[in-house]
């Protein structure tokens, strides 16, 4: 619900409030972003400043007050939201109010970029337009409230108003301005393999953080999703706020905390490298940005952004369906591999229950390693003389959906598309482009060089009966040519990807970049899971896993029982350890499975059994992370269902400790009053046990140990 009293607004969600002024002098100013309130006049909020003498002319200074959008130079030295050079070849601006608008039952609408959409909920937008007559420019600042969430998603629009040119130097989404507190920062951080690690600091007076990535997409080494946290907030207890960017470019979240101790947090296009002009009257759209406020610790901020990405930013099919189980043929075959040795891996992964074969890299051009053929979308009728519609339907006869991998975006200097048109990669004129992973990027900046993807994407998914696409992007953005190439370069994916999901609604596409180096909520909008990390080690898996649902659905983290030793870093799991620690998450295999032994196939039928009874759980439940693996030698997590009658619990043990009595994990979000049976055991519980007292997972001796637990909800006597 938005309310507006005499330029005071008033935004309420579920259980939250966000509250601005426009002062006298036309400034938009902060007020409170928190725990819902009342709703009341607040007519003194305007006035909450005035008093305060400063060096403007209106004997104040805004760089004590909490804002909106704020810029830098006039009174306000701290970091700002925007840096534009207007018309007149300055840079000094202050936006005013200048008008307001209020939409029912609507969502914010970002020309070329995925947002938040109404759905089947009740949303509300706010749209502000301040001016800066003087520099000839408008900025419209967006708020989209739900009632169903505890979620503001923000985005903002600059206009050229002027007769002449302006340029944007800097321009981010969302601000947050919060009074001297003390607060920690949680950020998420890594490299390939090792993605979204946690990392938390305290914020400290004269602390400036730059949070960002300008490697070209969202990034391992930098993930597109922060906290600002109370001082020892947990997963259970504190204040938390959160911003998660939509979008998939560079990107950046600066914090800065003033010589008062307040803070300012944005997020938005990382400014580096950044640059846009505009002409009269054109216009410029920054990402969304969605905020999400909780009082109850970092799983509460967790449990609120599951359900909106779910529920209204997943536009796919798939967002609520049951994914099938599939066998992936990378770490099987690798490059090495003919119709004879994939049907047979099909035909084994089918008899134990599988229900998708996915062909990786190596099935087009003369693809035999890295070097050569990618961007050559035509089948090798060496290694697949049946063509992929062939092949697609012997997979089908053997009761299998088909699926298939591409990396439309990348080209390799041997293939024939590079030697046809070696203009369309990225490069910086009279300098030689460099490679990676033998690789050029393509210029998804031009239009013809967009039609090429999506033409070669599209005439082989119309060519069989493809399934499940894997779309991969394996290489950093270097060589770019000018500023801004990232942003068009991230329109232009967009754009590809919102006409191929489009064209295809039934196929289920999963988004990949070397693992997880494009995990973010603009991939979401158009693939509803993301492969999390191309260390598939079942230990290592435990951190990233732990991490990534903090920010992201449990439906999004694609998680795999691969082979051992693990191809990443030679660690030995026990199959049923690499098991429990996917089950929360999209499962599937990725081994040669006509090499597993007679025991060993006949867990992996256990384990699918399994997961077809936990996935519909794994797709619409709420999840709680138990212990953290970053701190102890434990990691637990859990999903319960929306009802609490049903529950799927993971508890491992990373190292063996000698002579160490087990510890209990208390569990989350279980009905106190209601009775649970331990389907595995058949050991009866009450809820109000498995919360206060907790459990003593049956860990094994040694390294590596896992145990799970599936709880139902029981109707008999207590045993």
């Amino acid at each position: 619900m938005i309310i507006k009293n005499k330029n005071i607004f008033h935004l309420q969600g579920k259980h939250v409030s966000y509250i601005m002024a426009v002062n006298e002098c036309g400034d938009l100013l902060h007020y409170y972003y928190g725990k819902k309130l009342r709703d009341r006049s607040y007519e003194w909020v305007k006035q909450k400043w005035s008093v305060w003498n400063g060096y403007g002319p209106d004997k104040w200074t805004l760089d004590i007050c909490p804002q909106e959008y704020p810029a830098y130079g006039y009174t306000d030295l701290r970091t700002p939201a925007y840096s534009i050079v207007n018309k007149n070849g300055g840079t000094v601006s202050r936006l005013t109010y200048k008008s307001h608008r209020i939409t029912e039952n609507s969502a914010q609408e970002i020309d070329g970029m995925p947002c938040l959409f109404v759905g089947d909920k009740h949303a509300q937008t706010l749209d502000i337009t301040l001016e800066d007559q003087n520099a000839g420019f408008e900025v419209i600042v967006s708020y989209t409230v739900f009632d169903e969430y505890d979620v503001i998603a923000r985005s903002v629009k600059i206009v050229n108003t002027s007769d002449k040119e302006i340029t944007i130097d800097s321009v981010y989404s969302t601000v947050l301005d919060m009074p001297k507190d003390n607060y920690e920062l949680i950020y998420f951080s890594g490299g390939w393999a090792k993605e979204r690690g946690m990392y938390r600091s305290a914020v400290k007076q004269g602390v400036k953080i730059d949070i960002s990535n300008a490697r070209g997409g969202s990034g391992h080494n930098i993930n597109p999703f922060v906290m600002l946290a109370s001082e020892g907030a947990d997963e259970t207890s504190g204040e938390v706020y959160s911003m998660t960017l939509v979008y998939s470019g560079n990107h950046s979240t600066m914090l800065e905390c003033d010589q008062f101790g307040n803070v300012r947090l944005m997020q938005g296009i990382n400014p580096f490298g950044f640059e846009w002009t505009l002409k009269k009257g054109e216009c410029f759209y920054a990402p969304q940005s969605i905020m999400c406020y909780s009082d109850k610790g970092i799983g509460g901020i967790s449990r609120e952004l599951h359900d909106v990405m779910r529920q209204n930013l997943c536009r796919s099919k798939w967002t609520n369906t049951e994914r099938p189980i599939l066998i992936n043929n990378w770490e099987a075959t690798y490059f090495d591999f003919d119709e004879e040795k994939l049907l047979s891996i099909a035909e084994e992964a089918k008899n134990q229950g599988v229900e998708l074969f996915v062909l990786d890299d190596g099935w087009f051009g003369d693809r035999n390693d890295e070097e050569t053929s990618m961007g050559d979308w035509n089948v090798n009728l060496k290694k697949i003389p049946s063509g992929i519609d062939g092949f697609a339907k012997k997979i089908n006869n053997i009761g299998l959906k088909f699926g298939l991998w591409f990396e439309p975006e990348s080209v390799n200097p041997d293939s024939d598309i590079y030697r046809k048109h070696p203009d369309w990669i990225v490069h910086s004129p009279g300098i030689e482009p460099t490679q990676s992973r033998f690789e050029y990027l393509l210029d998804l900046t031009r239009d013809e060089v967009c039609e090429y993807a999506v033409n070669a994407v599209c005439n082989i998914l119309s060519s069989a009966n493809i399934e499940y696409v894997k779309w991969d992007m394996n290489r950093p953005m270097t060589d770019i040519p000018y500023k801004g190439f990232n942003h068009k370069f991230t329109l232009g994916f967009y754009k590809v990807m919102d006409f191929i999901t489009s064209s295809f609604p039934d196929i289920l596409f999963e988004g990949c970049s070397g693992g997880g180096g494009r995990f973010d909520a603009g991939v979401l909008a158009y693939m509803p899971q993301i492969w999390t990390s191309d260390n598939s080690d079942a230990v290592k898996r435990m951190e990233i896993q732990y991490s990534t649902s903090i920010g992201y659905p449990v439906s999004s983290i694609s998680a795999h029982v691969t082979a051992v030793p693990n191809h990443q870093n030679g660690r030995m799991t026990s199959l049923k350890t690499r098991a429990d620690v996917a089950y929360c998450g999209i499962f599937g295999y990725e081994l040669d499975i006509t090499k597993m032994s007679k025991s060993e196939l006949e867990e992996v039928k256990k384990q699918i059994e399994i997961d077809k009874k936990l996935r519909p759980l794994m797709l619409n439940g709420d999840f709680y992370r138990l212990e953290n693996p970053y701190k102890s030698n434990y990691c637990a997590w859990s999903m319960v269902s929306k009802d609490k009658s049903e529950a799927f619990v993971m508890c491992a043990k990373i190292l063996s400790e000698a002579n160490c009595e087990e510890k209990r994990v208390k569990l989350q979000g279980l009905d106190p009053n209601m009775d649970y049976i331990d389907e595995y055991t058949s050991n009866v519980y009450g809820g109000d046990e498995l919360l206060y007292n907790g459990i003593k997972p049956e860990f094994g001796l040694y390294d590596f140990s896992t145990h799970i637990i599936y709880l139902k909800k029981y109707n008999g006597e207590i045993r």
